[in-house]
């Protein structure tokens, strides 16, 4: 059986075929070759068109049809994975109302602030694993109280990957793993949280049917099908989003295992079989692709907004866009510290490690006399390696103590300068897989399906590609206790403004 698998990222959305027998890829396809725009009409505000994410799904499947390189008739199985956290609102017939907010928009931060207040800390923490933060449900609070008359026409919300599925087979759905990243599940109760919909006022009927990550979420229709040339009927058997996807897809199931990933967010995410939480919420817990009420499976996510989106920004502004293989060789030649150059990579919305405050990005220690373009470019790869150190100090203090972290070789672990950067700051061994997030969906298809008899088998043939082992931590560790004496000065002085300006008024 040949297995499909969708990955619907915020800058183009990439597919794959990979034939079950081998678990060998096929054919791989993007769309568009450009960045995809985020919308941004307010300061912190981004959001993306939930019709051009399906234009651009179809116009990649075709793509990747004309390969050649595969039968279309030939695929069995559709697996689905998509950027978390993003709100779809549609109304009875289906329609979209709005834009998606995405992810990276913080626009809601102060109402997931104070329902967390409002709820109360223990009770959000112990039975929801997070704060209401600026996940879905706030976003969507945040639209009730701005867009009135938005709201009261919506009928059903959901997730960017239950839009897709929806457009594919006409049917709604979700699961409880992405309604945990909503932050509308009571993992306690193992139901939708009376907490969350009493104190936001929402109705539980905009929930769609909630099904297993793994199972059928409709087949395909036949309208679609003959515009994609695929066989009528393929069932979508999996969905999941993008983090959870990205640890199935480099085998990371079971407690104690951990995966990474560095595009144009990065994430540490580590397994986990206790409903535990960071008492601050800089950390998030979800429920992880395996996860069932007897066997807990939970997903502890680190996330940094600001880290390929970084090294992209200092590519177009001081490398004038130039090749990123030229520009990470350049940097590579420069000696780690990047001569007192530092990078605080914080630039992308509300960052939830630091406990949801908007840092900004700062280039710090220039020297119009000693510094060029290139300290910068490592500036920037080593001041996203330090923030997923800060991070991982934050994991370790609850419960999650990598001895090894696999990520795919990809993004900004193609870079030998952030990798080297990552593996020595956190004194972790690295293993690079040959793995996407498209092969991962369509792998995951093929166990929704029950062509695999379990994730074992799926993975079976998945072996690293190159495994780095920390040799320089004490120069690196060095260099990173000064970005965080950085890092919290900026905090500091910016709280300590807030606090003058509060006086002022």
């Amino acid at each position: 059986m040949l297995l499909l698998g969708i990955d619907l990222g915020t800058s183009s959305v990439k597919v794959s075929v990979v034939d079950g027998a081998t678990q060998k890829t096929l054919a791989s396809a993007q769309y568009p070759d450009t960045e995809s725009p985020i919308i941004a009409k307010e300061p912190g505000w981004a959001e993306q068109s939930p019709v051009t994410w399906w234009q651009d799904v179809q116009s990649a499947i075709l793509k990747l049809n004309s390969t050649g390189k595969y039968n279309p008739k030939d695929i069995g199985a559709i697996g689905i994975d998509y950027q978390m956290h993003g709100l779809v609102c549609l109304d009875k017939k289906e329609r979209l109302l709005r834009p998606a907010i995405i992810w990276c928009d913080s626009r809601a931060v102060r109402i997931g602030d104070k329902a967390f207040k409002k709820i109360g800390n223990d009770k959000c923490l112990s039975r929801l694993l997070n704060s209401p933060g600026n996940f879905t449900a706030s976003k969507l609070a945040w639209v009730k109280e701005n867009e009135t008359d938005v709201y009261e026409k919506i009928d059903k919300i959901m997730l960017p990957g239950d839009f897709i599925a929806l457009q594919l087979t006409g049917d709604l759905s979700t699961s409880v793993s992405a309604l945990s990243e909503g932050i509308f599940w009571d993992f306690k109760k193992n139901k939708l949280s009376k907490d969350i919909f009493e104190y936001f006022g929402f109705d539980k009927d905009i929930i769609p049917n909630i099904q297993p990550v793994f199972s059928s979420h409709g087949k395909l229709k036949k309208d679609v099908a003959e515009v994609l040339s695929l066989s009528t009927g393929i069932p979508v058997t999996y969905k999941a989003g993008d983090q959870p996807n990205n640890a199935l897809s480099l085998n990371v199931f079971e407690p104690g295992e951990v995966a990474a990933v560095a595009g144009t967010s990065g994430v540490i995410y580590g397994v986990s079989d206790q409903l535990g939480y960071d008492k601050q919420s800089r950390i998030n817990s979800f429920a992880h692709v395996n996860h069932t009420e007897e066997n807990p499976r939970i997903g502890v996510l680190l996330c940094i907004n600001g880290a390929g989106i970084t090294n992209r920004w200092i590519n177009k502004n001081f490398a004038a866009g130039s090749d990123y293989d030229a520009m990470n060789e350049a940097a590579y030649k420069v000696y780690p510290g990047s001569e007192g150059v530092q990078v605080i990579p914080f630039a992308n919305g509300a960052e939830r490690m630091l406990n949801n405050k908007t840092v900004g990005a700062h280039i710090l220690n220039l020297d119009w006399n000693r510094h060029e373009p290139v300290h910068v470019y490592r500036a920037a790869q080593e001041g996203v390696a330090f923030g997923f150190r800060y991070g991982l100090d934050i994991m370790k203090k609850n419960g999650i103590k990598p001895t090894v972290i696999r990520a795919g070789k990809a993004n900004m672990f193609l870079s030998k300068t952030f990798v080297k950067a990552f593996v020595n700051v956190t004194a972790c061994p690295v293993e690079l897989y040959k793995s996407s997030g498209s092969v991962g969906a369509a792998l995951g298809a093929g166990i929704g399906e029950g062509f695999f008899k379990s994730p074992a088998e799926a993975f079976a043939n998945l072996k690293p590609e190159e495994i780095v082992e920390p040799l320089q931590e004490s120069i690196y560790n060095d260099c990173y206790q000064k970005w965080r004496i950085n890092l919290l000065g900026i905090m500091k002085m910016q709280d300590e403004a807030e606090y003058e300006l509060g006086q002022d008024r």
